[in-house]
């Protein structure tokens, strides 16, 4: 993976929001048959669901912009970070050598996780979700 990763430029990892890896799903686990009320976590509808009152949030809060079009400015405005929030994504941004664009990139992620929450203010822990989302920005 790293061979791969070192032919991708710093400009286009910088231009993608999410960083995640998808670990492979053992053979057994896919092969093994589920009874009915066998829980794997959230289903797709309810994350569906999940997401549809989100964007309902954004739209209410910002009109027809969503979060992913926000400008810093308008990020100023509706993702404002407490002292620990901030601390801890400026420590991010040393530590990972992040540029600008992931600065707000990180911002615009956390606002999104935060409605996904249903929380009206991005907290620390949003902050530190979205960090969590850059995994191919880390420092080996």
């Amino acid at each position: 993976m790293d061979r791969y990763l070192s032919k991708l430029s710093g400009p286009l990892l910088d231009r993608i929001d999410m960083h995640v890896e998808a670990p492979a799903v053992p053979f057994a686990e896919l092969s093994r048959k589920r009874r009915k009320g066998d829980a794997v976590g959230t289903s797709t509808a309810q994350m569906r669901d999940r997401v549809f009152a989100a964007r309902d949030r954004q739209r209410a809060r910002q009109g027809t912009t969503l979060n992913a079009r926000l400008s810093g400015k308008q990020l100023d405005q509706v993702a404002s970070l407490d002292d620990a929030s901030q601390a801890l994504l400026g420590e991010a941004m040393t530590t990972l050598g992040l540029s600008a664009r992931a600065y707000d990139k990180l911002r615009r992620v956390a606002r999104t996780i935060a409605d996904v929450d249903a929380e009206e203010k991005v907290q620390l822990h949003h902050i530190a979700e979205a960090i969590g989302f850059r995994l191919l920005d880390r420092k080996v």
